[in-house]
This record gives structure tokens, sequence and C-alpha cells, in this order.
């Protein structure tokens, strides 16, 4: 268990690194000169699933929509924490809200959910996020998933 929340707090402490921390003048009393220093608080917190605590292994991958760029529906067999860098992100999983998640936002992602929409909220700017993948076992990162699947078809 001491693992699973080590790597949350690994994970939060790089998104918070990758969002700019900001530097806030940090002074005890009025009459002492301000000393630079981080300012952090937590920006996103969610529970994992069960997974295998020795295997543990974050990999982030930078992703960027061009205007209107978009994604095939895909599935992701391990949980991934999104953070978005700049522009815009339209997001959902089966069974779920449409969301959209601007500059500075985090989102989560549960292992194997069906992504039916993934793509640049905008036909005008880019749109980059970073999506931290936590995996206990070896496994391509995206999965297509088949049209059927993504339609809700209940055949096999």
């Amino acid at each position: 268990m001491w693992k699973r929340s080590l790597i949350l707090n690994l994970l939060l402490s790089s998104l918070w690194t990758a969002g700019g921390a900001s530097l806030a003048a940090d002074s005890p009393h009025p009459s002492q000169p301000a000393r630079l220093g981080p300012r952090s608080h937590v920006a996103f917190s969610h529970a994992l699933p069960p997974l295998d605590g020795t295997r543990l292994q974050v990999t982030t991958v930078e992703v960027t929509y061009p205007p209107g760029g978009s994604s095939a529906p895909h599935s992701h067999p391990c949980p991934v924490v999104g953070y978005v860098i700049e522009g815009a992100v339209r997001m959902r999983v089966k069974d779920g809200a449409e969301s959209v998640y601007k500059t500075g936002d985090s989102f989560y992602e549960a292992p194997n959910g069906i992504h039916l929409v993934s793509e640049n909220a905008s036909r005008e700017k880019p749109a980059t996020f970073l999506a931290y993948f936590i995996c206990d076992h070896s496994v391509p990162l995206s999965v297509a998933v088949p049209k059927n699947k993504s339609e809700g078809d209940s055949q096999p």
C-alpha cells in the first residue's frame, strides 16, 4: 500500500511541476527580506485501482492535437491521469459525460474504459496535454477499439 501512495505522491508532484509551480514571496515577518520559495497545493487527487506495487511504472506521454484534431475510439489498459498544458481538449469515456478540460485542468481515466471522444476543442488553436500512464504490467499504452464495441454493440 505504501508503494501505491508513494507513486501517487510522485505523480502529483510531477503534475505540479508540469503545471508551472509559481514562486511566491514568503516572508515570515514584514521587516525581514522576502524569500522566493515554492507555493504548493494539491491540484488533483483520485484513488487508483488495485495495482501490483512491486512492478509499478509511470510513463508520461505528451499528446498534441492540431486545430480540429481528434483520435479514433481507443482504450487504455492502465489508469491515466491527464494534465492540459495548452488549449482545451474534449473527452468522453463510454457511459460518462462529455467534458472539456482547459489549460491547467487535470483528468482521470479508469483502465479499459472505451474512450469515445478525445479531440481538440478548438478549430483555430492546437491543444497539448500530458498523459501519465500508471501501469503494473507491460502492455501497449493505447489499444484501438473495434467500431461495434465503440457504438455499444453487445456482440463479441
